[in-house]
C-alpha cells in the first residue's frame, strides 16, 4: 500500500486548513479582483496576501526536495499536496509558491546554476519576489521531437549569439517575470542528444522581444503563453547551466518531478469536478426525478470514481519508484501518468459539465477553463503520442529479448 509519512500526514492537515479556511473563499475575490483588472496578466492583491499567510503557516517552497531550500519532502510525501492545491489551481498553487514553470526552473537552479545564478535568481524565486519562463518550444519545428529545436546558440568569444523565436513560454506574461531558461542549438555537428544547451537570460536582455501572447482554446491564462523572439541576445559564457551540450540531461533532470505535480494537480481538478457533478445531480430535478436518480448519472459518478482513484494509484507508485530508484529507472511509470490523469480529468470534467447543462460551458463554474487546460495538458510537456511510443518501445524490448534468447 503506497501511504505517505507522519510527515507528510501533518502537511496535508495544514494544507487543506489552509484551503477550507483562506484560499476558497478567496476565489470569488480573486475572481472580482481580476474582472476589475486592466489586463488579463494582472497580479490580484489577494493572490499577495495568500502569499504572506502561507509563508507564515510554513506552507511555502513545498515541492522543492533539497532541505537547503524547502521542506525536503520526497515525490511521495510531495503528491498528494499537490492534488490538494490543485482543486484550486488559479490560487493555490502560486499562493504556495508551488506553481509552474518555476517550479521546475528553480531545481534547474539548484542543481545546475552557478553560486551567481542563485543568488540574483533563485533566491528571489524561492522568497516568491520574481517569477521565470521556460523557453523550449518553438512554432517553426514540431517541438514533440524535441532534436527538431532550431534557436541558434553560437559561440563567439565568451558569449553566445541567440537566435531563434520561441513560443508556449509560460509565465512570460506575467508581470514580475525576469528571467528565462533558454533551450536552443549549440552545436549541430555533435550527438544528437549533445547538440542542445541551456541558458539563463534575462527577460529584459538586448534583442528578447515578448511578441505576443497565446490564448488557450480563447482564454488568456494570467501567467500568459508567450511568443518571444530572441534577435542577437548576447548571453555570456558563465550563463551555460551545467556545461555546453548538457541541454537533454537538464531536461530530463526538470521534466520528471514537474509530471509527478501536474499530473496530482489534474487529479485535484477531478476530484472537485466529481463533488460539483454530485452536488448538482442533488440538487437539480427533471421530468419529476432528481438526477442523482437517473442510472446514466450514477454511472457517471462511479465510473469518474474508479478512475480517478485508479490514476492516483498509478501517479503514486510513480512518485514512489522516483524516490527509490531515480526518474531514469521510473520513465516508464512516468509517461504512463502523463497520458493518464489528464485524460482521465478531461472525462470527468466534461461529465460535471453535463450535469451542469448550460452553466457548465460559462465561466460561471470554472468547469470550462478547467477543461480547456486540461486539454492542453495532452501537449504540455510532451504529446500524448510521444509519451505512448516511448511505452510501446519499452514493451517490445521486453520481447525482443526474449526472442532473442
Amino acid at each position: 500500500m503506497l501511504e505517505t509519512t507522519e510527515r507528510g500526514r501533518e502537511y496535508q492537515e495544514r494544507l487543506q486548513a489552509f484551503m477550507d479556511e483562506l484560499v476558497y473563499p478567496a476565489e470569488a475575490v480573486y475572481e472580482e479582483q481580476m474582472a476589475a483588472a486592466p489586463t488579463p496578466h494582472f497580479q490580484p492583491q489577494i493572490l499577495e496576501d495568500l502569499k504572506a499567510e502561507a509563508k507564515s503557516r510554513g506552507l511555502w517552497n513545498l515541492f522543492h526536495p533539497h532541505k537547503e531550500w524547502g521542506p525536503g519532502l520526497t515525490n511521495l510525501e510531495y503528491a498528494p499536496l499537490a492534488e490538494i492545491m490543485g482543486r484550486s489551481g488559479s490560487l493555490a498553487p502560486e499562493a504556495t509558491n508551488c506553481n509552474a514553470p518555476d517550479t521546475g526552473n528553480m531545481e534547474v537552479l539548484t542543481l545546475f546554476g552557478t553560486e551567481e545564478h542563485k543568488e540574483k535568481w533563485l533566491k528571489p524565486l524561492l522568497n516568491g519576489e520574481i517569477r521565470s519562463g521556460f523557453a523550449m518550444t518553438e512554432p517553426a519545428v514540431a517541438s514533440s521531437d524535441a532534436t527538431n529545436i532550431e534557436m541558434t546558440m553560437k559561440r563567439e568569444g565568451d558569449e553566445y549569439i541567440l537566435d531563434g523565436r520561441k513560443w508556449f513560454t509560460s509565465n512570460a506574461m506575467h508581470p514580475n517575470c525576469k528571467v528565462l531558461i533558454v533551450m536552443g542549438k549549440t552545436d549541430p555537428n555533435e550527438a544528437t542528444h549533445r547538440q542542445q544547451s541551456m541558458m539563463v537570460v534575462p527577460i529584459d536582455a538586448p534583442g528578447v522581444t515578448v511578441e505576443r501572447n497565446l490564448q488557450v482554446f480563447g482564454y488568456h491564462d494570467r501567467e500568459g503563453h508567450a511568443e518571444v523572439s530572441f534577435d542577437q541576445v548576447r548571453v555570456p559564457a558563465k550563463d551555460v547551466l551545467k556545461g555546453e551540450g548538457e541541454g537533454f540531461a537538464i531536461s530530463q533532470a526538470r521534466l520528471g518531478p514537474g509530471r509527478i505535480h501536474h499530473c496530482m494537480r489534474s487529479i485535484g481538478v477531478a476530484e472537485r469536478a466529481l463533488e460539483m457533478m454530485v452536488k448538482r445531480a442533488e440538487s437539480r430535478v427533471t421530468f419529476g426525478q432528481k438526477l442523482s436518480e437517473r442510472a446514466n448519472i450514477q454511472d457517471w459518478i462511479a465510473e469518474s470514481r474508479i478512475e480517478i482513484d485508479q490514476a492516483r494509484l498509478l501517479t503514486m507508485h510513480a512518485a514512489d519508484m522516483m524516490d527509490k530508484h531515480g526518474n531514469k529507472v521510473a520513465k516508464n511509470v512516468i509517461a504512463q501518468i502523463k497520458v493518464v490523469a489528464p485524460n482521465m480529468a478531461l472525462k470527468v470534467v466534461d461529465r460535471a459539465i453535463q450535469v451542469h447543462g448550460g452553466g457548465g460551458v460559462t465561466q460561471d463554474f470554472r468547469l470550462a477553463e478547467s477543461w480547456a487546460h486540461l486539454r492542453t495538458l495532452r501537449l504540455a510537456d510532451g504529446p500524448d503520442e510521444v509519451h505512448k511510443r516511448a511505452i510501446a518501445r519499452n514493451e517490445l524490448k521486453k520481447y525482443r529479448k526474449d526472442t532473442a534468447r
